[in-house]
Parts: structure tokens; C-alpha cells; sequence
């Protein structure tokens, strides 16, 4: 094989690897369903636990920069502090050596027939759950048949003269070895690649261990890129969460260099006495280089929260959510309270719901990154709520209830449906706005008489538009809390306005539209815009009109079943063709 053939069979086999690995990520997390939100989610009340639930995570998805993601997502939506998120962040790293360790086994010979098995898993069952498992195991083949086909590609590199004149420059060098890990991992953008290649290396004794090593130890370091990445033009906690997973792996990386001998040394012992194969042994060091970060640095969580703070300054724009309300320990004994303590979540959802138009609304006036930020965080935050409000309701539907209780609690799941759906359309508002800013600028290099962005995208009916959609969804979640029918009645007659209003606009425009003066950046605003406005407002009519029937059609039928009751109490005989009074 000439050396384009060996290089296209090491590239290939690389991308083949990265497609495995990525496919059985995909595969467990399908099959763990919403369940790694929640196990984030509460179970991080300690370090220690915030720290195994990093582990037990990454290693359902096989991806720490993926658990990092969640974990910044949970500290912008608020439901998880700068501390707890560093946990996690340590425990990713713990959870991303059971990649080493798979590898490690080495079952390629029979990678080809476990991607067969995949295969059949895959297309020919109909189960969603068995096409999960049918996707992990294919993956799973995946990765080792992109990992022979490396190994193959990389075997002749230690013919070359030029190869193990670095290899040894590596071994005298250690932070030469950093260095390449660090930039290896940068350039793959996958840790467990980096790892997976030097193990094949070290396995064709085409690497020491005192080389292979440092190359182990920088690909921590350049692993962090991802969240860095991430974190650029993200929220503040997302960029702090970011510059903690870079300064943890970073001091841990210089700290392992400062005793790489006796580490080494403990290493080749172990290796020794567990009759380790060379790709173990390396996964062996992954492991307990990670393991060892891990336990010094945890106790140091707050101290590290505070530095990165000082890192990366700033005030802070975190929206407190309070989780208090959903107890599920009264459902079986009082499930009346229990609905009592789902009302309360519902008028916290929709306070945030209120909250997320209103940032929407100012992001059009100002187009400040600060509301449009504020908007995604608030929508991660109602999503939540939803799930949970959702799940909690589902559990108290399965016990018996009043029938006012039924009434209420029906009324209830759909209201927190009815308020989730405006946030996405507020979220929908600001992708909008993004595109529309987008365009606008277009239109500014193709005419120059267009000099400001705001100015073009500003309208006064649209305005106006939001302002009333806004008066709508304050007023129909206030009447329902608050069991207003005068409130709910005023959000009804506006209705009739905000379709009258959004009629006018398409009207306008596409009278501008003929005239030739319409703008691609216009179309935008007054098509998608108005669309989102006009359903958003659909959905606050919607909960004002359960609020005029949460009481009528409830007493109507009350008094009906009050008198047929009394009717057979005295004996009367119930006749069901007579009418009602």
C-alpha cells in the first residue's frame, strides 16, 4: 500500500471512529430518554453527587463536552448554581475514560459481525427501544473497525526516521508531549480520538510510555476547546462554566507533570500485577490521572467558582426559580392540596411566560444581546416547568378526585400547555428578529440610501401589535389565577382588535410590497412576526376562556346533580326525560 493509500485509510478509519462513537452516544441517550436533564438536575445537591452524576451522564452519552452543554444549560436557566456545575464538569471527566477502557478490550476482530448485529436491530424491528439498542451496538462496531483501520494506516510511521526522531524528543520532552496532546485533541475535536490513536501507537510499540503519557495528559487541556467554543457570545454562566473546565484540567494537567515519575512508576506496577495489554495500561493512566484530579480538586469547588468569577466579571443575570412548589409526598394523602401546589407552579410558569414575551418585546425595541439572552434562558426555564408540572399532574390524575378537583385539574394541563407554546413562539420571535437583522443588513450594502439597521426593522403597528399581545397574556394568566371573568371577557374583545391590527399589517405591507418599496428584512418582521403575535394571542384567549367556564358549567351541572340527589332521597322516582329548569 503506497502512503496516499495509507493516509486515506487512516483518515477514513478516523471518521469511521468518530461516526461510532458519536452513533452509540446517540443510541444511549435515546434510550435514556429525558432522564439525563433530570438526573442533572437533582441530583447535585452535594459535590460529591453533583460529581457522579457527571460520571453517570458522560458515560451514557459518551460525550463530556455534551454533559458540559447540559450542565451550562441548567446554570443559565437557573436551576443549578457555578459550584454544581463545576462538579459535573469533574465528574465529565471521570466519565469520559470509559471510552479508553472499551477500547482498551480490543474486540475489533469481530467489530464487522457486531455492526451486523446492529444493522438487523436497526431495520428490521419496528420497537423504538430495540432500534436504540440496534444504534449502540453498531456504534459500538463502529468504532472498533475505524480503529483497526487507523492502526493499519498508522503501522508504517515507524519506518520513518523523521517519527522516531520525534518520539524521542517526546520522551526527553515531556511538555512537548502536552503540547501535542493539546493540539491533537484541537484539531480532532475529540478527546477519545486523541486517546484512541496514541493507544494503537502504543500498541504497535511505536510509542514509549514515557512519551505516551504527556500526549495522555494534554489531551485534558485541548479537550476544553469545546466549551470554550460554546461559551463565545453565550451567557455569562455559560462562559464562567466554560473558563472552570479550562482551569480545572489545566492545573491538573501541571500538577500530574510535577510527579509524572512516581506516577509512572505506580502505573508500570500496576500494570505488572494486572498483566495489563498496552492499550489498558494507557487507559489505566487516563483513569487514574482523572480519577486523581478529581479528588484533590473537589474540595476546592467554591474556591474555584470564585476565581473564575474574577476571570470572567460581571453581573451575573440568573432568573431564581422557585422548585419548592411540587410536592409529591401529599398526592396519595391530599391530592386536593397537592392541585392546590400545581396552581401555584402554574401562576410561576406563567410569570415567566409574561417575562420571556417581555424580553422578546424589548429585543425587537433595542436589540440588546442582554434581552435576547434573558428570552432563551426564560424558555429554558418554561420548558422545565412544563415537564415537571406535566409529570406532576399526570401522578395526581390517579387519584380520586372531586369532581370540581377534575374539572380544575383538566383545565390545569392544558393551560400549562397553552403557556408553553407562547414561550416558543417567543423564542420563535427572537429567531425572527436575528433573521431579520440578518437581512436588513443585506439591505443596507445593496442601497446605500439605508444607513441603520433599527430604523429599518422598526414599525409602529408592529409596535403597537406587541403591545396588545402583551396586555392579553398578562391579563388572561391574571384572570385565571385570580378568577377575574371581567378581565378574561376584556381579553376576548381585544382579540378582535389583534386580528383587525395584524390584518391591517399584511395589508400595508404588501400594499408597500406593489408600490416597490417592501424590503426583504421587512417580509421577515411582518410574515413570521406577526404569525408568532397573532398565535401567541390565541393561546392567552384560550385560558380566558376556561377562566369564564371554570365556574359556570361546573354550578350548572352541581345544582342538577344536587337536585337529583334530593329527588332520591325523598323517594321520588328520577325521570330522565324531563327537562332541566
Amino acid at each position: 500500500m503506497d502512503w496516499q493509500g495509507m493516509l486515506f485509510q487512516f483518515f477514513g478509519g478516523l471518521g469511521i471512529f468518530l461516526f461510532g462513537l458519536k452513533y452509540m452516544g446517540d443510541g444511549l441517550q435515546r434510550s435514556a430518554g429525558d432522564n439525563l436533564r433530570t438526573i442533572l438536575n437533582k441530583f447535585t445537591s452535594t459535590p460529591f453527587r453533583a460529581v457522579l452524576a457527571g460520571i453517570l451522564v458522560t458515560v451514557l452519552i459518551q460525550s463530556s463536552s455534551g454533559t458540559t452543554v447540559l450542565a451550562v444549560g441548567l446554570v443559565s436557566a437557573g436551576f443549578m448554581n457555578l459550584e454544581q456545575a463545576i462538579g459535573i464538569i469533574m465528574g465529565a471527566n471521570i466519565g469520559t475514560t470509559i471510552t479508553a477502557f472499551i477500547i482498551g478490550f480490543h474486540v475489533g476482530a469481530y467489530a464487522l459481525p457486531i455492526m451486523a448485529i446492529g444493522a438487523i436491530l436497526l431495520f428490521f424491528t419496528r420497537n423504538s427501544f430495540l432500534n436504540s439498542i440496534g444504534q449502540i451496538i453498531f456504534g459500538f462496531g463502529s468504532l472498533f473497525y475505524g480503529l483497526d483501520l487507523m492502526g493499519t494506516g498508522m503501522e508504517p510511521l515507524e519506518q520513518l526516521s523523521q517519527f522516531r526522531s520525534l518520539m524521542t524528543n517526546l520522551s526527553d520532552h515531556p511538555f512537548y508531549g502536552v503540547l501535542t496532546g493539546t493540539g491533537l485533541t484541537l484539531v480532532i475535536q475529540s478527546s477519545s480520538a486523541t486517546v484512541g490513536i496514541l493507544q494503537e501507537l502504543y500498541s504497535q510499540n511505536s510509542i514509549s510510555l514515557q512519551a505516551a503519557l504527556p500526549i495522555l495528559f494534554g489531551n485534558n487541556i485541548g479537550t476544553t476547546i469545546t466549551a470554550v467554543l460554546a461559551a463565545i457570545g453565550a451567557s455569562l454562566p455559560a462562559k464562567r462554566a466554560a473558563a472552570s473546565h479550562v482551569v480545572f484540567n489545566l492545573t491538573g494537567t501541571l500538577f500530574i507533570m510535577l510527579i509524572l515519575a512516581p506516577f509512572t512508576v505506580v502505573l508500570t506496577n500496576l500494570s505488572a500485577t494486572l498483566n495489563l495489554n498496552p492499550a489498558m495500561q494507557l487507559a489505566f493512566a487516563h483513569g487514574m490521572f482523572n480519577v486523581l484530579n478529581v479528588l484533590i480538586q473537589m474540595w476546592f469547588i467554591r474556591q474555584l467558582a470564585v476565581l473564575v468569577t474574577k476571570i470572567v466579571p460581571g453581573e451575573e443575570r440568573i432568573v431564581k426559580y422557585d422548585a419548592t412548589h411540587l410536592d409529591y409526598t401529599i398526592i396519595q394523602t391530599s391530592p386536593s392540596v397537592a392541585l392546590n401546589q400545581a396552581k401555584l407552579e402554574v401562576e410561576q410558569m406563567g410569570s415567566f411566560v409574561t417575562d420571556e414575551f417581555h424580553a422578546a418585546y424589548k429585543y425587537y425595541l433595542d436589540h440588546n444581546e442582554l434581552n435576547k439572552q434573558d428570552t432563551l434562558q426564560l424558555e429554558e426555564i418554561v420548558d422545565t416547568i412544563d415537564y415537571k408540572l406535566t409529570e406532576y399532574l399526570t401522578f395526581i390524575s390517579r387519584e380520586e378526585l372531586p369532581f370540581h378537583a377534575s374539572n380544575d385539574h383538566a383545565i390545569m394541563i392544558d393551560i400549562t400547555k397553552y403557556l408553553e407554546r407562547i414561550g416558543d413562539h417567543c423564542e420563535n420571535i427572537v429567531k425572527n428578529i436575528e433573521d431579520a437583522t440578518k437581512a436588513a443588513k443585506r439591505d443596507i450594502r445593496a442601497n446605500k440610501e439605508l444607513h441603520d439597521v433599527k430604523s429599518i426593522l422598526m414599525d409602529e403597528d408592529l409596535v403597537k401589535l406587541f403591545a396588545m399581545v402583551e396586555q392579553n397574556i398578562q391579563e388572561a394568566i391574571d384572570s385565571y389565577i385570580q378568577d377575574d371573568h371581567l378581565l378574561a371577557e376584556q381579553v376576548i374583545q381585544r382579540e378582535e382588535e389583534v386580528n383587525e391590527h395584524e390584518q391591517a399589517i399584511r395589508e400595508n405591507y404588501i400594499q408597500r410590497l406593489n408600490n416597490g418599496f417592501g424590503l426583504p428584512s421587512e417580509g421577515i418582521l411582518f410574515i413570521d412576526i406577526v404569525s408568532n403575535l397573532e398565535r401567541i394571542s390565541d393561546h392567552a384567549v384560550k385560558i380566558a376562556k376556561h377562566t369564564l367556564g371554570t365556574r359556570y358549567p361546573y354550578q350548572k351541572l352541581s345544582r342538577r346533580l344536587i337536585r337529583k340527589t334530593e329527588q332520591a332521597h325523598a323517594g321520588v322516582a328520577l325521570n330522565p326525560s324531563s327537562p332541566e329548569k
